[in-house]
């Protein structure tokens, strides 16, 4: 592969300024961030040339290496780490520790069973005091929020029956159990919300 072969995400092109404007508030006093589920590498190197200031180690189903290597390489960014292999099923990344997480556009496509693992892994990588945030599509209440986004809750369900739009009150129960309690709950566009969390006490 070569840096022409390099995947393409258009998604992280729309959504990659608003997520930004949040990252460099609850982000700015923060350095190690590790961020579950890099995709195609574009957020990474876009937050990263973004955001100096902080260490930003990459990681993902190993699958997906080959195609964040291409962008980083593009990119040339020293703060930028090469992926981790990370699958939220294993117990092999928590020996990390950050003072930040960030995911996007993960939640939705993990079963519930991983998502639980998502949170048990953040409870143990993630300083006290330390910050998540996270990306995606949520219910409210147990209700999709809007029309677009039941449809895309169908098309998610027929690729996998397991995953699906995540309702907020159950992720947040999750998050709480690690400690994390919610700082903002942000619309973005394309009834998308960003969710940040803090770390206010040991697991």
């Amino acid at each position: 592969m070569n840096v022409t072969d390099k995947p393409f995400s258009e998604s992280c092109v729309q959504n990659r300024e608003p997520i930004l404007a949040i990252l460099r508030e609850v982000f700015a006093d923060r350095r190690n961030v590790l961020e579950i589920g890099s995709g195609t590498g574009q957020h990474a190197v876009y937050f990263g040339a973004e955001l100096p200031h902080l260490r930003w180690q990459t990681a993902d189903v190993p699958q997906n290496h080959a195609g964040i290597r291409l962008w980083l390489a593009e990119a040339g960014l020293a703060n930028v780490l090469p992926p981790l292999a990370l699958d939220v099923n294993r117990t092999d990344w928590r020996g990390g520790r950050y003072d930040a997480v960030f995911s996007a556009n993960t939640l939705h496509i993990m079963g519930w069973p991983e998502v639980e693992k998502f949170f048990d892994g953040v409870g143990e990588v993630l300083e006290p005091g330390g910050v998540l945030a996270v990306y995606g599509p949520f219910n409210y209440n147990g209700a999709f929020t809007s029309e677009s986004n039941a449809r895309f809750d169908a098309w998610l369900k027929a690729r996998d029956p397991a995953s699906g739009v995540r309702d907020f009150e159950a992720v947040d129960a999750l998050a709480r159990a690690q400690g994390l309690l919610l700082q903002r709950d942000v619309a973005m566009p394309a009834n998308n919300r960003t969710l940040v969390w803090r770390r206010v006490e040991a697991r």
